[in-house]
């Protein structure tokens, strides 16, 4: 290629950048009530784009801002009308849909309209069902019994640092390939040549496509019609997820409607109601895939860090255990059955304080087909990006009250039973029509490693490692640096 041309594509987008910021600013234009922010202050702090965000939304009186063609908010009004009242108005829309196409396709996560109804009551139907869960169940069962405690075992007996963050992505891959097409690419034990080279493949994939986002349309698109860079990556390892997806899809094709089991993509083909492609059932497995890789991986990391810090609050959670225990005559050790992780009602409250400070999905944009008004007054126009900030929410004294900022699990709890909050001053599993299937599975997924490791373990963040841990922020939370810690053995008739 030529290297003029080249230097081009580099030299332009820095080229138009610095035109932006050192032209003389315009006076920004009032927008109801909400906080102004020019394109300017957009490039000096897009580095940290979370955490100024929010700084904005918390000081702002209406906790709304406005950035050139794109309004973000946190207040719970703002929310449901935009995940309920006016859903059909904040689809994901085309420029949201296009950037994480070449991952995703069609699937449920990146569709919209007839194709996303579709697809969504296929999944929620099998969601319900007592196969899917018992399913689950029994995959969390060994998983966690065969690979993720075992490892924590030989941690301790080593007494080497060890990076729950990793670990704790490797489980949540396994555990999530499994129940969408029923392969375990044994990531966690390391013993499938084939699910690591997937994994890696997979991995790259989604840090290519996330990548997209923070980069001009224009931009991605050419290096990706050029197959230069980044997109040339993305490009090998889609070849590699699709080669692998399209396998299992085509094996268990041929086995028929009969010959399926209870794990996601069985589902979708026993469902006589549904006229799925061999293609749509890939981009279908791979879209839960993604969903449930990072997500719930990345709440139990800061979970674990949490509670690492606060003896009373895992004493709280062991008492739970042992009374939990010993009304289903269970011994401690024992795998937890699905109705002994449901009575946990202050493990619940944990996780769900954790989540409320450490949202996996802290952005969420959709798109504004036509003009319209937030309730608090903000003039959205067609074609901007709504984005509404979980993060921000969570650290709202308007909904959370002063101690907001406090790690307070009992705020959850009323007479020892745990109390869900509004899922839009809680949008942490979405809400309105696209609330998140797979929220009650995920609850069971973090309940069940959470309860097991803490049942036998003392976790402790490794020595030099207990600075206050900085978010690496893309598409999901993750814990910049991952999480260094030590495993030790725990009495197990002990509650300390």
């Amino acid at each position: 290629m030529n290297p003029v041309f080249l230097l081009l594509i580099i030299l332009l987008p820095i080229f138009f950048s610095t035109i932006l910021l050192f032209r003389k600013p315009r006076k920004p234009s009032i927008n109801g009530g909400s906080t102004t922010v020019t394109f300017k202050d957009l490039l000096k702090n897009g580095h940290r784009f979370l955490d100024w965000t929010t700084e904005l939304l918390l000081s702002s009186s209406i906790h709304t801002i406005t950035m050139p063609s794109t309004v973000i908010t946190s207040t719970p009004s703002n929310v449901q009308h935009i995940l309920k009242a006016h859903f059909p108005n904040y689809p994901k829309g085309p420029s949201n849909i296009s950037v994480l196409h070449d991952l995703l396709a069609d699937g449920i996560f990146n569709a919209d309209g007839d194709h996303w109804i579709l697809q969504r009551k296929t999944a929620s139907h099998h969601f319900n069902t007592n196969s899917i869960r018992s399913f689950l169940t029994t995959t969390l069962q060994f998983q966690t019994t065969t690979h993720l405690l075992p490892i924590l075992s030989a941690a301790a007996v080593s007494g080497d640092a060890l990076d729950l963050q990793d670990t704790l992505e490797r489980f949540s891959f396994d555990n999530v390939c499994k129940l969408a097409f029923n392969v375990d690419p044994s990531l966690l034990a390391g013993d499938s040549v084939e699910g690591a080279r997937f994994a890696r493949a997979f991995k790259t994939a989604v840090a290519v496509s996330v990548n997209r986002f923070a980069q001009p349309r224009f931009l991605w698109r050419l290096r990706r019609l050029l197959n230069l860079g980044d997109e040339r990556k993305l490009k090998e390892a889609m070849k590699i997820v699709n080669e692998f997806a399209t396998r299992v899809v085509e094996e268990r094709m041929m086995k028929g409607k009969a010959g399926g089991g209870d794990d996601l993509l069985s589902k979708f083909i026993q469902d006589d109601n549904a006229n799925n492609s061999d293609q749509l059932l890939r981009d279908i497995i791979i879209s839960f895939v993604l969903a449930g890789r990072d997500s719930t991986s990345s709440a139990l990391t800061w979970f674990f860090w949490v509670v690492s810090s606060r003896p009373e609050i895992r004493r709280a959670i062991r008492d739970e255990i042992s009374s939990v225990r010993a009304k289903h005559g269970s011994e401690p050790g024992q795998a937890f059955k699905l109705e002994e992780l449901r009575e946990m009602e202050y493990l619940h409250a944990a996780l769900s304080e954790s989540l409320r400070l450490h949202p996996p999905v802290a952005l969420n944009p959709r798109a504004c087909l036509e003009d319209d008004t937030l309730p608090d007054g903000t003039r959205v126009k067609k074609g901007w990006s709504v984005m509404y900030s979980t993060y921000a929410m969570g650290r709202m004294k308007s909904i959370w009250g002063e101690d907001c900022m406090e790690f307070r699990p009992e705020r959850w709890v009323v007479d020892g039973v745990f109390q869900p909050r509004s899922p839009y001053e809680f949008p942490v599993f979405h809400a309105g029509p696209r609330m998140c299937l797979g929220k009650e599975m995920a609850y069971v997924q973090m309940k069940a490693v959470a309860a097991s490791v803490l049942e036998r373990f003392e976790v402790e963040v490794a020595p030099g490692e207990e600075k206050e841990r900085v978010h690496g922020y893309t598409i999901v939370l993750r814990m910049k640096g991952g999480l260094p810690v030590l495993i030790k053995n725990r009495d197990l008739s002990s509650s300390e």
